[in-house]
């Protein structure tokens, strides 16, 4: 089962192959989703500050059952800290919501505030500002890694120009009919394993009529055909979701797509839209 399998970091840490995301579960709906989740098998969890639901990400991971170091939590610094100061006391904060010693994987949320996402302006100083303070946090035990996400090839160099510790992966948006295989092959020439949020499209490619047809040619769910599309380009999958059925689908991808099915998903036309969710800078 993918919940069992993992993937090692540059730095020999292990990652499971399949996380939780938790974007927009809030409040005890997302310590419920945790707890679940925890119970059906997973064993890696993905939030951010951003996401406001730190606090109850990590009560249920502590009222699981398993032990915390089995469990690989991921957040993310905001987007809007682009100080060491800052970040520094970001860092902490979120050790304090969540009351834990340390975190698996602290990632920056994206090169930009949100409120500049897509701008020509990259706050080349701001992340390395920010970076600094991560590497500090890291060399003092309260992260065991940390990384980008968002984060384009320049703002990629911004990083390794002057970091002492490098980023060891880059969440970004990747999916069927969206695949950004440039950025993909560059993050993992730097030496990161790339996470892909939205595996789904944010629900989108579930009204793809070509990809009904190729779940059904498999016996399985679209959600899966897409979850397994991601892992055998060598991604990390983040699903999202608070129900447990959906949770169990997710993680029962043990099947092949074959070579010539691959090529199919690979050169699908570019998804147009992501509906309601094309608000959020990262789908725009």
């Amino acid at each position: 089962m993918v919940l069992q399998d993992t993937y090692t970091l540059s730095n020999g840490i292990k990652i499971p192959k399949l996380g939780l995301g938790t974007w927009m579960i809030e409040g005890n709906a997302a310590e419920q989703a945790v707890k679940e989740a925890a119970r059906i098998g997973y064993r890696h969890i993905d939030t951010a500050q951003d996401y406001g639901n730190e606090a109850e990400v990590a009560a249920g991971i502590l009222s699981s059952g398993v032990p915390r170091d089995e469990m690989f939590l991921t957040s993310k610094l905001a987007a809007q800290y682009k100080d060491y100061k800052g970040t520094v006391e970001a860092i902490d904060g979120s050790l304090a919501r969540m009351g834990l010693d340390y975190i698996d994987l602290m990632i920056i949320h994206s090169p930009q505030p949100w409120g500049s996402y897509g701008s020509e302006k990259r706050f080349f100083e701001g992340n390395r500002e920010a970076w600094r303070a991560l590497e500090e946090a890291h060399n003092a035990g309260k992260l065991r890694a940390i990384g980008v996400s968002n984060f384009t090839q320049p703002d990629i160099d911004n990083i390794l120009a002057s970091c002492s510790v490098k980023p060891v992966v880059n969440q970004i948006l990747a999916h069927v009919s969206n695949t950004p295989w440039d950025l993909i092959q560059y993050s993992q020439d730097k030496g990161m394993l790339v996470e892909a949020f939205s595996p789904m499209g944010h629900g989108e490619l579930f009204k793809n009529s070509e990809l009904v047809d190729m779940a059904s040619k498999y016996d399985v769910s679209i959600a899966q055909l897409c979850i397994r599309y991601n892992l055998q380009l060598g991604l990390l999958p983040l699903p999202k979701t608070g129900n447990p059925v959906h949770m169990q689908n997710n993680a029962e991808v043990d099947f092949v797509i074959s070579d010539e099915d691959m090529e199919v998903l690979k050169s699908m036309k570019t998804i147009e839209h992501y509906g309601e969710a094309g608000v959020f800078p990262v789908f725009q």
